[in-house]
C-alpha cells in the first residue's frame, strides 16, 4: 500500500503531517512524496486564511483530476479545511474525496484507511479538537535531517478579533516539560540533531493551563542543560507580547544554546487598531518590550509580522504604523493584507478597507522594510558569522546553503556558502563578501 502525502500551511500543520506519516509506517504503510501512482494521497490542509483555503481546494482538485484519470485511487483531506467547515457537507461538495478527518482526529488515520478500503465514504470531524501528540506518538521527521520542530502546545485562547486558530485548533493546552523533554533526547539519538524549533499557537503561554504560571523560560532553561550529541542551536518561535515576563528574558540573554532570535508578531502598533484586534497591549508597553528586549539579550534579531487594512485603518493608522517600523527597523519582518474571515468577529467590522488600499500599504510597507533589510545585512559585509549548513547545491560541491542564528528554517533569508569540505548540519565560520535585502553570501574561513 503506497500513500503520497502533502502537507500545506505552517510549521504547526507540518508537524501534524509528521505524526500521520509516522502513524502509517508504524502501520506497515509506504509512505511517498510523489503524489502519482499512489494508491492513496492524503493532504493535509491550512485554512486559516482565504487564500490557504483556496491553495487547499485547488490542491484537492487536482487530486480529484488524477483519481478520474485513474492515477490515483483514494483521497484523504485531513486538518483545518475539514474543522472549519465541519458543519458544511464537504462530501456532498466533494464526492471524490473518500475521506475527511479534522484537526483533532489524526490518531484514526489507520482505521480511516481500512474503512475506505471496504468502500466506505468517512466524515470524522470532533466538534471540539483535542488532539495533543506527545513523545510516544508515532513521529517520522520530514525536515532536514539536522533540525526538527518541537511542538511544545496547541490551540490559543487569545481570541484576536480577526482570527480562526481557536475553532481550528481548540483552547491552549500545553505539553508536559517531561515529554517535551523526552521527545528532544529521542530525536536527537536517532539523527544527531543540530537545532530543534519551538512552537504553538502562542509559545509564551506555555505551562498556564497545567502549571498555572508561565513555564516557558523554565522549559528553555531545561532544554539548554541537556547533554545531547550535536544539539547547538534552540530556537522559539510565535511569541505573544503579552505574556513576556523578565525571566523569560533573562534565560534567553543567558544560555547560548538559545538563539537570540525571536519571534514577535506585533500585528499594528495603532492603539485604536490593535483594541479592534482584541490585543491586549498598548504602544507603549510594544516600545517598552521591544527597548528592554534589545537592551538585555546581546545581538538579538527580532522577527515581527504585521496586518494592514484592518478595518477601520485610516491613512494616519498606517503612517503609525510605517513610522515606527522606520524607527524600530526590525531584522526580519513580514506583512500581510487582512483577510476578512466568516466567523470572526472582524468579518463584521464597519469600515472595511478597500483591496486596491489594501495591496497599496502592503506594497509601501515592504518596500521600506526591504530598504531597512537591506542596510542591515550590508553591516555584515567583510565580518565573520556563524552559519549552520542546511543543504549542498545539487551538482556544485562548493557551494552550500546556510542560515545563521537569526534565520528561522522555511521562514527567513539565508547565507550562500563558498568552500571546499562542507558538511550538512555543521556549524562553520563564514565571512560575509555580499549582501541583498534578504540573504547573505559568503566564503568558509580559512
Amino acid at each position: 500500500m503506497k500513500i503520497g502525502i502533502k502537507s500545506l500551511g505552517c510549521p504547526k500543520n507540518f508537524v501534524d503531517t509528521e505524526v500521520i506519516c509516522g502513524i502509517l509506517r508504524e502501520n506497515g504503510y509506504q509512505i511517498s512524496g510523489k503524489i502519482d501512482n499512489s494508491d492513496i494521497v492524503i493532504v493535509n490542509t491550512c485554512s486559516f486564511i482565504r487564500d490557504a483555503v483556496e491553495e487547499s481546494i485547488e490542491e484537492i482538485l487536482n487530486l480529484v483530476k488524477l483519481k478520474k484519470e485513474g492515477k490515483i485511487k483514494h483521497i484523504i483531506v485531513t486538518g483545518c479545511l475539514p474543522q472549519r467547515y465541519k458543519d458544511d457537507n464537504l462530501s456532498q461538495e466533494l464526492p471524490e474525496v473518500d475521506a475527511f478527518l479534522g484537526t483533532g482526529d489524526l490518531l484514526e488515520i489507520d482505521k480511516v484507511i481500512k474503512n475506505i478500503l471496504q468502500g466506505e465514504q468517512i466524515y470524522k470531524v470532533s466538534p471540539k479538537p483535542n488532539f495533543l501528540y506527545n513523545h510516544n506518538t508515532s513521529r517520522t521527521i520530514l525536515t532536514l535531517q539536522h533540525y526538527a520542530y518541537i511542538k511544545i502546545s496547541e490551540g490559543c485562547q487569545n481570541n484576536c478579533s480577526y482570527c480562526l486558530i481557536p475553532k481550528l485548533r481548540g483552547n491552549h493546552r500545553s505539553r508536559k516539560m517531561e515529554d517535551i523533554i523526552e521527545e528532544v533526547k529521542r530525536l536527537s539519538e536517532k539523527q544527531n540533531l543540530s537545532e530543534i524549533v519551538l512552537i504553538g499557537q502562542d509559545t509564551t503561554l506555555y505551562g498556564t493551563d497545567l502549571y498555572g504560571a508561565y513555564k516557558l523560560a523554565e522549559l528553555l532553561k531545561k532544554l539548554s542543560l541537556l547533554r545531547l550529541n550535536n544539539l547547538k542551536w534552540i530556537r522559539l518561535l510565535y511569541t505573544h507580547p503579552v505574556h513576556y515576563n523578565d525571566e523569560l528574558i533573562e534565560v534567553v540573554a543567558s544560555y547560548p544554546k538559545i538563539c537570540s532570535y525571536l519571534d514577535l508578531p506585533l500585528q499594528h502598533i495603532s492603539d485604536k487598531i490593535l483594541r479592534r484586534m482584541n490585543r491586549p497591549i498598548e504602544k507603549n508597553k510594544v516600545i517598552s518590550l521591544i527597548n528592554k528586549l534589545r537592551d538585555r539579550i546581546p545581538n538579538l534579531t527580532l522577527r515581527t509580522t504585521f496586518i494592514v487594512g484592518f478595518p477601520g485603518e485610516t491613512d494616519k493608522d498606517f503612517e503609525e504604523l510605517l513610522s515606527f517600523v522606520k524607527e524600530f527597523r526590525f531584522e526580519r519582518l513580514g506583512a500581510f493584507i487582512f483577510s476578512r474571515e466568516e466567523g470572526t468577529p472582524a468579518y463584521d467590522f464597519p469600515q472595511q478597507i478597500s483591496v486596491r488600499i489594501k495591496k497599496e500599504r502592503l506594497k509601501e510597507l515592504m518596500l521600506t522594510q526591504q530598504s531597512i533589510s537591506k542596510e542591515i545585512n550590508s553591516s555584515y559585509i567583510g565580518k565573520e558569522v556563524e552559519v549552520l549548513v542546511d543543504e549542498i547545491q545539487s551538482g556544485m560541491p562548493k557551494i552550500a546553503i546556510g542560515r545563521t542564528k537569526g534565520d528561522a528554517p522555511e521562514i527567513d533569508g539565508k547565507v550562500v556558502i563558498r568552500g571546499d569540505e562542507i558538511q550538512v548540519g555543521k556549524l562553520i565560520k563564514v565571512k560575509v563578501t555580499e549582501a541583498s535585502e534578504y540573504d547573505l553570501v559568503g566564503e568558509i574561513r580559512k
